[in-house]
């Protein structure tokens, strides 16, 4: 440890550490530019400078790359340092004078405005090189530099135009300490939709803020280091070493005595109906792009924003998008009621917009439901009961230029209406996950009509499979609201501790078996199983019955050439000796 002496106050830090890291410890406060923690000391802006006594000998020196000495004496409030922070910062903020930190450092000091010729009053830029150190040394793109010199000096791309080199990651705008370097949609979108995040919207991120557990993880999409092989600087920060960018996918097998399969549902695509025009108005969003921008921890802090950045007027909620509806799924997707009404309350709550609910029927079946439907209506949310026909920004009126016009025909008042609004929420209704299909031909399970899994029992069996330890829980199988997917879920998690604590479980009576002696080994009965109870013994050459796994469904049997495969208890033999019985009596 060093000992050293800062504005009289003395410290112990390490050795290595700068002059600002330990002004810092000591909470002694030393005004800088184009210092960044993550980075290199650079000491371009030299706001940063203190006097400094080293054995006797006074000097000035720039504090973020200054490291300290036994025995020094720092002073960072001389009449000498003070000098010559005036007078960098002046030269700053002739330079940039629209520089918001340039502008509150040089208030802290007392200056008012330079003594020098101010060029551009909107530049920002005070060349910290910050930037183009974080685009050579942490990404390693090289996709901006220094050009030309004095006063002409800037930071810009080869030859002024964007670069190939860029990837786009924003990491110089991060950097930049005056916010010269700003990213901006080139729609001039202030609020882009269908890019916003529950949760942070960096590399690393949690899917979500409730998310359960509480895990991040990194985004090889969006990380720096899998696109360039640089940067790092979250293995850098991470103080439990817990980061390790080497790691791959593993592919585990567990054997397990039952499985619940809880595989969730994806949103119906809402480009699938081209009238509504989702993807070509930007105000035009699903009802999980706005559960984001509403989220109060999401990345506009809750509030309800058109794409300029501008609070609606009117908004429009449209029931039932790729439900009821013979061209794309005919079931209910059952949530889209209730998560429509609660939309139309937040934005009760939250803005001052007339709210129009379009619906084909309000469902509301659930404990408290329909007094929720009551509150809305006295609220002042107008319902609309008809299926809109198209969403148009071809405007009739005067009051429809500029607007988002709902097409509906309004099934009550028998007359089609045109709605003027600002914003439209698509309530998109629920489908089977995208690999709903190959999750059932990997265990063994059937899918009802309308492809979600199909239960053993609508009312006896409702989270058993056909296929025995095999258990269903929520959205996989039907939609449902979270009510009934947590009382699914308890429900088939029952089912399984109960079959692990029995230790042992009965097998179905009736089942296929193979008489050796008949059996021609041609496997038809093999590649018929449903339930793969049927294997193919390569040295006896007959096919063998894993009774176990068998359900006595008689596909085997009814299939044999030879008639080596029969059913217990329903044998041929067996079969004609009640037909005779028949006849006999």
């Amino acid at each position: 440890m060093i000992q050293i002496t800062i504005d009289g106050k003395k410290l112990e830090v390490e050795e290595g550490t700068t002059i600002l890291q330990a002004a810092e410890k000591a909470e002694i406060h030393i005004p800088t530019l184009c210092y960044h923690p993550l980075l290199e000391p650079y000491a371009s802006c030299r706001v940063c400078v203190v006097e400094v006594n080293r054995q006797g000998k006074k000097e000035l020196v720039t504090s973020c790359n200054t490291q300290v000495q036994p025995g020094m004496v720092i002073e960072t409030q001389s009449e000498r340092a003070l000098r010559a922070r005036k007078l960098n910062v002046e030269m700053l903020l002739a330079r940039a004078p629209a520089a918001k930190p340039v502008q509150k450092i040089a208030l802290e000091l007392g200056i008012e405005k330079p003594r020098f010729e101010i060029k551009d009053p909107d530049r920002k830029c005070i060349l910290c090189g910050l930037c183009v150190r974080t685009c050579e040394q942490v990404v390693g793109a090289n996709a901006i530099s220094f050009i030309n010199r004095g006063q002409e000096r800037e930071v810009s791309p080869p030859f002024g135009e964007p670069s190939e080199a860029c990837i786009g990651c924003t990491a110089c705008a991060y950097f930049c300490p005056t916010e010269a370097i700003t990213f901006e949609d080139i729609h001039d979108r202030k609020v882009i939709h269908d890019e916003l995040y529950l949760g942070p919207s960096t590399a690393i991120r949690v899917p979500v803020r409730q998310a359960v557990p509480m895990v991040p993880f990194i985004d090889e999409d969006n990380c720096i280091h899998f696109k360039t092989g640089n940067c790092q600087l979250c293995v850098k920060v991470c103080e439990k070493e817990a980061i390790n960018h080497e790691m791959k996918e593993e592919e585990i097998e567990i054997e397990v005595g039952s499985i619940i399969l809880a595989s969730g549902f994806k949103s119906f695509d809402a480009y699938r109906i081209p009238a509504y025009g989702y993807g070509r108005f930007p105000n035009v969003i699903t009802a999980l792009e706005f559960e984001r921008l509403v989220n109060a921890s999401g990345p506009t802090g809750g509030k309800i924003l058109l794409a300029n950045g501008e609070e609606p007027k009117a908004v429009g909620i449209i029931h039932c998008v790729g439900s009821r509806d013979e061209n794309y799924n005919e079931y209910c997707s059952r949530v889209c009621c209730m998560y429509s009404l609660k939309f139309a309350h937040l934005i009760k709550e939250k803005t001052e917009a007339d709210i129009y609910d379009f619906y084909i029927d309000m469902r509301c079946f659930g404990k408290g439901y329909e007094e929720f439907y009551h509150r809305l209506l006295h609220e002042g949310t107008k319902f609309i009961r008809g299926r809109v026909s198209e969403i148009t920004d071809i405007p009739l009126t005067e009051e429809e230029d500029g607007k988002l016009i709902i097409r509906v025909e309004d099934t009550l008042i028998g007359t089609v209406r045109r709605i003027p609004v600002d914003m439209v929420i698509l309530a998109t209704g629920l489908e089977p996950g995208l690999s709903h299909s190959e999750l059932a031909h990997t265990f063994n399970i059937s899918c009802s009509q309308d492809t979600f899994f199909l239960e053993r029992h609508p009312k006896l069996a409702p989270v058993s499979t056909f296929s025995d330890g095999i258990f269903l829980a929520g959205t996989c199988q039907a939609p449902k609201d979270i009510p009934d997917t947590v009382a699914q879920a308890g429900a088939a998690a029952s089912e399984a501790l109960a079959l692990a604590d029995k230790g042992s479980f009965e097998l179905e009576p009736i089942t296929a078996e193979i008489d050796e002696k008949l059996c021609a080994g041609c496997q038809i009965c093999v590649s018929l199983c449903p339930f793969s109870a049927i294997t193919y013994n390569k040295e006896k050459h007959i096919s063998e019955v894993n009774e176990a796994l068998c359900k006595g469904c008689g596909t085997c049997v009814a299939a044999c050439p030879s008639g080596a495969a029969q059913q217990k208890h329903f044998r041929d033999i067996q079969i004609m000796a009640e037909i005779e019985g028949i006849f006999i009596d």
